[in-house]
């Protein structure tokens, strides 16, 4: 699989950002084990004993917006590459010419929101947690086409996994602007600990059952990250 930083122009940041990204954040091989054990364990009890609630589910979807069932995405994962996140179908197929971020409230029907505001439609990723293309803490995997977009230490971030919740989950999700998130992102990276995950899994549970954050004040559930960050 190709990184992204073979795609990167000579520019101001591409000597640091190579080496930011190539530099994974290191851990001690018995903690390193432990996280991946957690991340199989859940996926094992989502898949498995989730099984019955997935299938009806995946009914539901088929019946309130046809097929696909899934929604598939290119997203960024660990060091810049690339892996196809998972998750159940939220909306319509977008009309042409609104197909971007701030057309996701028309195209949004009331059976995906009720979907997005439990997080039900996140249970498919329990797949690509046993790949290994994200972790259960991390930075969120966002889209392949934001990679020019991140600004000097923001790409920190690659040095992990992403995950299926985090820092920014926990506080504010996606009520918080861009600059906000993305510093939360490499604030989690830098202040890594096995402990601190735990805390933000423990975290997250009142945050999904509050179904707080879920969209924006204006209704959209995430605005595009401005092409104008660019250095």
């Amino acid at each position: 699989m190709m990184r992204l930083s073979q795609r990167i122009d000579n520019g101001p940041w591409s000597r640091a950002v190579r080496w930011v990204y190539s530099h994974h954040v290191s851990e001690h091989l018995a903690v390193r084990a432990l996280r991946r054990t957690l991340d199989i364990t859940a996926a094992l009890v989502v898949l498995v004993i989730g099984a019955p609630l997935l299938v009806a589910l995946a009914l539901a979807v088929r019946v309130t917006l046809g097929s696909p069932v899934l929604f598939r995405q290119r997203r960024l994962g660990r060091g810049g590459t690339t892996f196809e996140l998972w998750k159940f179908r939220t909306m319509r197929e977008a009309q042409p010419g609104h197909d971007d971020p701030y057309h996701d409230g028309e195209r949004l029907t009331r059976f995906g929101t009720a979907l997005r505001t439990t997080s039900l439609d996140e249970l498919p990723q329990a797949v690509n947690l046993l790949r290994g293309d994200i972790t259960l803490v991390g930075p969120r995997p966002l889209l392949v086409r934001y990679w020019p977009r991140f600004r000097g230490d923001e790409y920190q971030r690659f040095q992990v996994k992403p995950g299926i919740t985090g820092l920014a989950q926990v506080h504010g999700r996606n009520r918080l602007d861009w600059d906000e998130r993305l510093a939360m992102d490499v604030k989690y990276v830098r202040t890594r600990t096995l402990r601190g995950d735990l805390r933000l899994l423990a975290d997250t549970v009142p945050v999904v059952l509050s179904r707080t954050g879920v969209n924006r004040a204006d209704g959209v559930p995430m605005h595009e990250l401005p092409e104008e960050r660019r250095v």
